[in-house]
């Protein structure tokens, strides 16, 4: 647990000028996939119940023997999942002489970052079970679910690399759910790309790189930074609206120029006052489960939403 990081001069140095152009040179921000595809919730507590469908009703045939027969009754039954916050944060100090000889604004360099680190850091904990933080079976990752569930093929179970992809949305559809995403590293899309039909060689798949990602069999394909992603996996495909981020407190920036910061043993490394130095804190609170509710084709409820395609390698 990094408690000491400072943003020295030498970090920034390409930004303090003797003469320098006036354009920094980045990579391109990378967006949360859970933020932008599952279904949010607007929280109020720490602790939030989501009502899921537990028990469907029953249907009988009446006694036809008499124009009496009597009529049975049935129940609906509801259980609850909850939504537990969980806090991600980080300070970033710099000193106030690296601010002022800068020739940039280094603070609206660094916010879009943060937003980018927290990001990749919500997707590796909702997708990968990478660093979660959450205590119940459904809020574990998507790919540890899926595998619990059984939910997942091995590439090459198909003929082809697009057949395991078909075969990987058959096993949410086999659990009664429909496939609405497909999410996936940015070099799957190499190999959709060089997929040809039989017979008349044509690219199979030609729709995978407008918006966000491009549709996989008419579904989105939403592209995960391959920070967050785990090599072992190529695929996952699923119910997004069964995914869902509870958002207690998006993400906040605020900058300090008195306080101090200290590990954890309060040992302190850094007095913003004495020291002459500033920090930003970035903070945001999140809630993440996967819901699998009952339904004609998921009587039992032991269903689950989503498949993952194994690696080959795995």
């Amino acid at each position: 647990m990094p408690l000491n990081s400072l943003t020295t001069r030498s970090d920034a140095d390409a930004l303090i000028p003797v003469e320098v152009s006036r354009e920094i040179l980045q990579g391109a921000l990378v967006s949360s996939a859970a933020l932008r595809t599952f279904r949010r919730v607007n929280m109020g507590a720490a602790q939030q119940r989501q009502p899921v469908l537990s028990a469907l009703p029953q249907a009988y045939w009446v006694d036809g023997s008499s124009d009496t027969g009597l009529k049975q009754t049935t129940e609906m039954l509801w259980g609850n999942k909850y939504l537990d916050v969980r806090e991600l944060a980080v300070i970033l100090p710099i000193p106030e002489a690296v601010l002022d000889d800068a020739e940039f604004d280094i603070w609206g360099e660094v916010r879009p970052r943060l937003s980018e680190a927290f990001g990749a850091k919500l997707d590796a904990a909702t997708l990968m079970d990478v660093d979660n933080p959450w205590p119940q079976a459904y809020q574990q990752g998507i790919v540890r679910q899926a595998y619990d569930a059984g939910n997942f093929v091995l590439e090459g179970t198909g003929v082809d690399f697009a057949d395991d992809v078909a075969l990987n949305m058959a096993e949410v559809e086999d659990d009664g759910f429909d496939v609405n995403v497909h999410y996936a590293r940015r070099r799957v899309r190499s190999r959709l790309r060089r997929l040809r039909t039989p017979t008349t060689n044509e690219p199979l798949f030609t729709d995978l790189t407008s918006g966000v990602g491009g549709t996989l069999y008419g579904e989105p394909l939403e592209y995960v930074s391959s920070g967050p992603w785990v090599n072992n996996y190529e695929l996952i495909s699923g119910d997004r609206s069964m995914a869902i981020i509870g958002v207690r407190q998006d993400i906040t920036f605020r900058i300090f120029t008195e306080g101090v910061i200290s590990d954890d043993s309060g040992n302190i490394i850094l007095n913003l006052m004495q020291q002459d130095a500033v920090a930003m804190r970035a903070v945001a609170r999140y809630a993440f489960a996967v819901a699998s509710p009952v339904g004609a084709e998921n009587p039992a409820g032991t269903g689950f939403p989503f498949s993952v395609l194994v690696n080959s390698g795995s």
